[in-house]
């Protein structure tokens, strides 16, 4: 189309058209005011990432005001002679306003640009009209690949994650750079590795990066998903991934089961019994989670509320206690029926699906004999709570566990490892075997023994004790001796020495305590013995004359609460000068005031000595820890005799002095 002498293509005269009418009626919105504006420009394409060739042409300006009057075309702003992109955009011809690009873009840096275009007077400067602001928009090219927040995700799911149906576990997110809104920032999500495959199926939405779930996870095994991130054009091979390493929470799905089906009990008549039974359980699920903790609870045979069970919180055990005295006349016979569950429901993984069970509990039967009201025989304490020491081997004495009688009759109840033996007599208990801190019967550092004492009653009853043996540390419950160390004049032998205790930190008031003994060495037994207990001491006699010197005496000892140590008292018999206060003997002056011919006198007659056995005394040696005083007459070996101390001459005299 022409008009007057300018050619004008069609589009570029529909879109001046478009801009006066469009101008026109925006001036209509402003009161009192019609004009028309004289700007009219073409629509500036700019692509990013272009190959040129450059310049290269985006767009053209035309004003009204060149019609009659020679003009000028000016542009500034950013894209021309300010940041960014400095000198991107230029007129080339300004005479007739055609508008240049001159380098690639990049869209994500810089999306659009705001540019000032002037008209002025060729000759003068002059503006000519108001100035046009333009916004630039650079178009938009599929040029970046979606890009995860993190390369790598850590997340946890729990075992029995749902209940049947698609679920969803977690969610992934890729963002585009590209044009917001459009489809060059679309992406799509797929996931491109599962290692291992899960027993069920599992997908991620392709739109939302949702990962979905409908299958079983093995807490024991570590799930890695890879998750793609792709352009959703199909043309496009842009895409990035992203790895999810799973680790499942291990939950219900192992039942307890007691390791017996049947308990056989005897309970006397009239009397409650704590802690009559203890019931283990083995469950596979994770030690000290809800999933392995087990309740029990008496099914049939409590209708008289007579029986308590509860959960031993560190080795899982149910404690079964009588609280109400049992009537022999309701019946001889009993059976409860007891069943154990978990704090958590159980579920189970039936064709690749998480289901709840039903069957939540296992049970087993406890038979029990009522016994007519006669004293049972009792252990004291009825639980023994004992810890690992290094004197523990096979062979050695490990407690002696006496029940009330002497005549009761001694067995082993429950020692699956067959680590002690017990005599059927005297109820002393012996390392039979080496402890083991791996054997699949100790729980928490803790393994049970269970102690039966019969007597000879018609019927007979059973007195049951249990021993608690720790195998890792609990000396902060243990009771100690107060001292440790204790001194006695040899002149003061028939005094008996007080041996004191006191209570473990952890139990302010734990007395009164027993003691006894640790008759493991002959020695002990020659020379010692325990006198009166009074509850928080006790008296300890010496036998016979005894060298001076220190001995270790190992003493027993245990509290009220069944906490029961072994400890050694070191006792130093030691010489007196004021008849109180021990002091290291001196040698007697007469040692060093014999002459040559009271020494000879001597050794003849000591050799006349060793020639009568009947005259000879020889006592059970135990060993002195720091002897300090006077070699008696029978540690003088035949070997020394060449060259014998005058501190044995002395002690050799004095011993004729007393036989003569």
């Amino acid at each position: 189309i022409i008009i007057g002498c300018f050619f004008f293509p069609t589009r570029l005269l529909l879109r001046v058209f478009r801009f006066w009418i469009d101008s026109y009626q925006l001036d209509s919105l402003r009161p009192l005011q019609r004009t028309k504006r004289t700007w009219v420009i073409t629509t500036i394409d700019i692509q990013e990432e272009d190959k040129g060739p450059f310049p290269k042409y985006a767009g053209q300006l035309f004003n009204n005001k060149s019609l009659n009057t020679s003009v000028k075309y000016l542009i500034s702003g950013p894209g021309v002679d300010e940041s960014p992109e400095l000198g991107l955009f230029s007129i080339e011809d300004d005479a007739n306003g055609q508008l240049y690009v001159h380098r690639s873009i990049d869209r994500e840096k810089t999306p659009t640009f705001q540019i000032r275009f002037d008209i002025v007077h060729r000759k003068t400067g002059e503006p000519l009209d108001n100035p046009l602001f333009f916004k630039i928009k650079v178009k938009d090219i599929n040029d970046n690949a979606p890009e995860f927040l993190k390369e790598e995700y850590s997340i946890t799911i729990r075992e029995n994650h749902n209940k049947g149906k698609y679920e969803p576990v977690f969610q992934v997110t890729a963002l585009d750079k590209d044009e917001d809104g459009t489809v060059n920032s679309q992406v799509s999500y797929s996931l491109s590795m599962q290692m291992p495959l899960p027993d069920g199926f599992m997908f991620i939405d392709c739109t939302t990066g949702s990962i979905l779930l409908s299958g079983c996870l093995d807490y024991k095994v570590m799930y890695i998903w890879q998750c793609k991130g792709k352009d959703s054009l199909t043309s496009s091979f842009l895409s990035s991934t992203a790895t999810v390493n799973v680790v499942v929470e291990d939950a219900n799905n192992h039942l307890p089961v007691f390791t017996s089906d049947n308990y056989q009990l005897q309970v006397s008549a009239g009397q409650e019994h704590p802690a009559v039974l203890r019931l283990q359980v083995e469950d596979k699920d994770s030690p000290n989670t809800p999933a392995w903790r087990a309740k029990y609870r008496v099914m049939k045979g409590n209708e008289k509320e007579q029986f308590t069970i509860e959960t031993d919180p560190d080795t899982n055990e149910g404690i079964l206690s009588v609280i109400k005295p049992l009537s022999y006349e309701d019946g001889s016979e009993m059976r409860l029926v007891i069943s154990v569950s978990n704090e958590e429901p159980f579920f189970l993984c039936k064709n690749g699906t998480v289901m709840i069970s039903a069957l939540e509990s296992t049970s087993t039967t406890v038979n029990i004999k009522v016994l007519e009201s006669q004293h049972a025989p009792r252990f004291h304490p009825p639980t023994l709570i004992v810890q690992r020491e290094d004197s523990m081997k096979p062979g050695r004495v490990f407690r002696r566990y006496p029940a009330t009688y002497p005549d009761d009759v001694y067995e082993l109840a429950h020692d699956p490892d067959g680590w002690l033996r017990v005599d059927e007599n005297s109820g002393i208990l012996t390392v039979a075997k080496e402890f083991d801190q791996e054997s699949p019967h100790v729980n928490n550092s803790l393994y049970t023994i269970i102690v039966h004492a019969i007597d000879h009653g018609i019927p007979p009853q059973t007195g049951t004790g249990t021993i608690l043996l720790y195998l890792s540390d609990i000396n902060d419950h243990m009771p100690t001796l107060v001292a440790p160390s204790l001194d006695v004049c040899d002149k003061k032998e028939g005094m008996p020495l007080i041996m004191k205790a006191k209570s473990a930190p952890v139990h302010s008031h734990s007395g009164p305590f027993t003691f006894e003994l640790a008759e493991d060495s002959e020695d002990v037994k020659h020379n010692w013995k325990l006198g009166r207990n009074f509850g928080e001491s006790v008296e300890l006699l010496m036998l016979r004359s005894i060298p001076q010197g220190s001995y270790l005496v190992p003493v027993i000892i245990q509290d009220r609460q069944g906490f029961s140590t072994r400890q050694n008292q070191h006792v130093r018999l030691c010489f007196c000068p004021d008849g109180h206060t021990c002091k290291d003997s001196p040698l007697p002056q007469a040692a060093v005031r014999f002459g040559g011919g009271a020494i000879a006198i001597i050794l003849m007659a000591f050799l006349l000595l060793l020639g009568k056995d009947e005259l000879l005394i020889v006592y059970p040696k135990q060993k002195l820890i720091d002897y300090l005083t006077t070699v008696p007459l029978v540690t003088c070996g035949w070997s020394h005799m060449s060259a014998i101390s005058v501190q044995c001459s002395v002690e050799i005299t004095a011993w004729l002095s007393k036989a003569g």
